[in-house]
């Protein structure tokens, strides 16, 4: 089976009222690379592939009848969650929780992206897997 580079088996696909100001608002919080989009005749956006470190995923536009928003949570490691969340917020982010060493050993924190998708920005405190 081929898989273009840099794409998993799965990976997310998020539908958003808003698919070009979340893609400013990723690039501004987490460095995110667009990779190429697809636009329909009428100007309303298919997709935006984007990168975010190693991983890829698509952005579409809704539709406002079949294709409607449908926020996520998305898990995502960064280098500094302090700095990460900070930016966030001044990026319209709407905090869920301050970053804070949580019991399973990742610096983390909570935030609401301006589409309704929420984040868990985390770093590894150790180099160590989770406890099965």
């Amino acid at each position: 089976m081929y898989l273009p580079d840099g794409y998993g088996t799965i990976f997310p696909y998020m539908l958003v009222n808003g698919a070009n100001s979340l893609c400013v608002f990723l690039a501004d919080v987490f460095g995110a690379e667009e990779m190429g989009r697809t636009v329909f005749p009428d100007g309303r956006i298919a997709n935006i592939r984007i990168r975010i470190g190693t991983s890829n995923f698509m952005i579409s536009e809704t539709d406002g009848s079949a294709m409607k928003s449908m926020p996520g949570a998305y898990y995502i490691y960064v280098e500094d969650v302090d700095d990460t969340y900070k930016r966030a917020l001044s990026a319209g982010a709407k905090s869920i929780f301050e970053p804070a060493d949580m019991p399973y050993l990742d610096r983390q924190a909570g935030v609401v992206d301006p589409t309704g998708n929420n984040w868990w920005i985390s770093k590894r405190l150790v180099e160590e897997p989770y406890d099965s």
